[in-house]
């Protein structure tokens, strides 16, 4: 399998790295919780899959993740974080609401998916240590799947474009709507173009994984996605011009080949974000705002208002929500839109706070495309591939100077002391692992 390429911190201290090296298998398991989110639902694929065949493989795929995590970390020794700490009370609220009778059993299945998938990222977050290899598995993994899509487009074009959907990029080896491919270009093209501006990774691997990236977001026709990417571009590379040249670089190329751009072609610009939509569709959102507001005039009671009805498949009144923030009122209520703000307030006030870096910008992009994405897409209060991508927004701002940060370090001091005639002479020595410095 293809992986990004990368390049060595020259100002991570080489003890460290060797030190606090992440078994491959963590890795492993992060690749699996993604292909949880996969979903199940979407367009006719070239050969059709049975629901329970697809809800098996992306089911099993969370099972096989945390029982990996669960071997991997045997102690259940976890690093403390104030964003899984509230996806936990959301993960509390959710099973409070879902437990009355009319929430039905799929609302507790739910439930248990959310719990076993936060449980996970529990038991990894002992190797969440401030660099960027969450990160690397992250790209790794959602161009493994733009592969199938790309091998969907070249195998049935029909398929992978159809007029159901208005032309745009599907996925016709495995379900997945336009928004979904979208959102995995953008989050590949972000992070990898991040990664070369702080020189962790080559020119080659922008041409093999941004490049190609970028051309599957162009074919899905998704605004959101795009204009997400883009403000969570713009802000990154920002708080990167202090730390690189590259950066001020892209920062300056960004503002005058943006401004051309816009110039030179407008009309093609305005006719990819209209796609073809009538006035009415184009400012309603494609008939959103008609479901928003149903949900918002819905009588509820106090309870319904304060804990939501439960974990739902994110419709109401059989159409669906489609934005993350009326999702969460409507399944987890005003107290689940507290702790949803709660943690992303945590990890952007972090985020503000940090020294710039590398890292600080990667998690800046994530934080920003979420909150930018949030709008119209749904995955905020559930397990989704919104709340990875906050997951290694959390990894990426774990202070480099905490102790914790290598907790693969241990340290031995033997003392020995003995007379030779009148002199007293005395040995120290401290072991590390990987390594033995002696002093006197």
């Amino acid at each position: 399998m293809t992986t990004l390429a990368a390049r060595r911190d020259p100002t991570a201290p080489r003890d460290a790295d060797t030190a606090g090296r992440t078994p491959p298998l963590v890795g492993v398991a992060w690749g699996l919780l993604i292909v949880n989110t996969l979903g199940s639902q979407g367009p006719e694929t070239l050969v059709a899959i049975p629901r329970p065949i697809a809800q098996a493989v992306t089911m099993g795929s969370l099972l096989i993740a945390f029982t990996l995590a669960l071997l991997l970390n045997p102690r259940l020794k976890v690093r403390p974080s104030a964003f899984l700490l509230l996806l936990t009370l959301l993960l509390v609220l959710s099973i409070v609401a879902s437990a009355r009778i009319d929430s039905g059993y799929g609302a507790l299945m739910r439930c248990a998916r959310l719990a076993m998938f936060l449980a996970t990222l529990w038991l990894l977050s002992y190797w969440w240590r401030g660099t960027v290899a969450f990160v690397r598995y992250h790209i790794t993994t959602f161009a493994v799947v733009l592969a199938v899509v790309v091998a969907g487009l070249i195998t049935a074009p029909g398929l992978a474009m159809p007029e159901a959907y208005g032309g745009r990029l599907v996925g016709a080896l495995w379900p997945m709507p336009p928004p979904q491919i979208a959102q995995y270009a953008a989050i590949v093209a972000g992070l990898t173009l991040l990664l070369w501006l702080g020189r962790r990774t080559t020119a080659s691997s922008v041409l093999l994984f941004a490049v190609p990236a970028l051309g599957l977001l162009l074919l899905t026709h998704t605004r959101t996605a795009t204009f997400a990417m883009l403000a969570g571009l713009v802000l990154a590379v920002l708080s990167l011009v202090l730390t690189t040249s590259r950066a001020r670089k892209a920062a300056l190329g960004i503002a005058v080949g943006g401004g051309l751009a816009l110039v030179a072609f407008l009309p093609a610009i305005q006719g990819w974000i209209r796609r073809g939509q009538d006035a009415e569709n184009f400012t309603s959102l494609t008939g959103r705002e008609k479901v928003w507001d149903a949900l918002l005039a819905d009588n509820r009671t106090v309870t319904e208002q304060l804990f939501g009805v439960g974990l739902t498949d994110k419709s109401f009144n059989g159409l669906p929500i489609d934005s993350g923030w009326l999702a969460v009122y409507h399944e987890q209520g005003l107290v689940g839109l507290t702790l949803v703000f709660g943690f992303l307030a945590t990890l952007a006030a972090v985020a503000v706070l940090r020294p710039p870096s590398l890292e600080r910008a990667c998690a800046i992009f994530l934080i920003v495309y979420c909150l930018m994405a949030s709008y119209a897409e749904v995955g905020l209060g559930d397990a989704s591939p919104y709340l990875l991508h906050l997951a290694v927004a959390a990894t990426l701002l774990v202070s480099r100077h905490d102790p914790a940060r290598n907790p693969h370090i241990e340290i031995e001091t033997d003392v020995t002391e003995w007379q030779d005639g009148t002199n007293s002479k005395r040995r120290h020595r401290t072991h590390f692992r990987g390594g033995t410095v002696q002093g006197a």
